[in-house]
């Protein structure tokens, strides 16, 4: 990552912990009154471009949660079409735990 793109995003994460919107001007500022003067004003209409409507502070807490949101919906499927779909998708999720507990036979990495 180059000081550029590390400058824009640290002036971002300032702007998002602040709560203020994430524009181009805003960030430019932010970086000028840091003492950045290499800035590309590229990097910060991308990165202002790039945050628009999002919620960066949530996307920072959900960091590697990506697998719930898939999970829902095929929770949801099950549970409504039928009781023996339902019980299918408890044995399933106990063979899986089944599985997770048998991954770890006692041997270290560095044993």
């Amino acid at each position: 990552m180059s000081n550029n793109e590390l400058a824009v995003s640290y002036a971002a994460l300032i702007l998002a912990d602040d709560g203020v919107d994430i524009t181009a001007d805003k960030l430019n500022s932010l970086i000028k009154a840091a003492g950045c003067t290499d800035v590309e004003p590229i990097w910060t209409s991308l990165f202002a471009k790039a945050l628009e409507g999002k919620d960066v502070k949530d996307m920072l807490l959900n960091v590697g949660s990506g697998g719930g949101a898939a999970a829902a919906p095929a929770a949801g499927g099950a549970a409504t079409s039928g009781g023996g779909a339902a019980a299918e998708a408890k044995e399933e999720e106990k063979e899986e735990e089944k599985e997770e507990s048998d991954e770890d036979m006692g041997f270290g990495l560095f044993d």
